[in-house]
């Protein structure tokens, strides 16, 4: 939806033969327009959906890799949050990849 003002005015002083002001015309017109505009093709609407939608789990991605990189940062300092507080939360599950794995047992020791 649009909408737009508008004024158009005409002020005339017009001449008589002598070249003298014989009247004054004032002429003023105001008034405003309002257009509502309605798609008829609906695939720029489903075209804009997407492109939020994919703008909005790039932006979940970047905060999650945002979040890793940083506790992993505090944790090589030797720095955590302190359990139990609403903080902790953030970092709880990231953990060191060496925790991750499983570690891999040997049956026959050759060396």
């Amino acid at each position: 939806m649009t909408f737009q003002p508008f004024y158009m005015g005409n002020h005339t002083k017009p001449l008589d033969e002598h070249m003298q002001p014989s009247s004054y015309t004032l002429a003023e017109n105001w008034g405003f327009q309002i257009n509502f505009m309605v798609p008829l093709d609906k695939s720029g609407y489903k075209q804009c959906k997407e492109l939020a939608k994919r703008q909005e789990e790039r932006m979940k991605l970047e905060y999650e890799i945002t979040r890793a990189h940083k506790c992993a940062d505090l944790m090589k300092k030797g720095f955590m949050y302190r359990p139990n507080t609403p903080m902790a939360k953030v970092c709880q599950d990231i953990v060191p990849i060496v925790k991750a794995k499983p570690k891999k047992e040997k049956k026959f020791k050759l060396f």
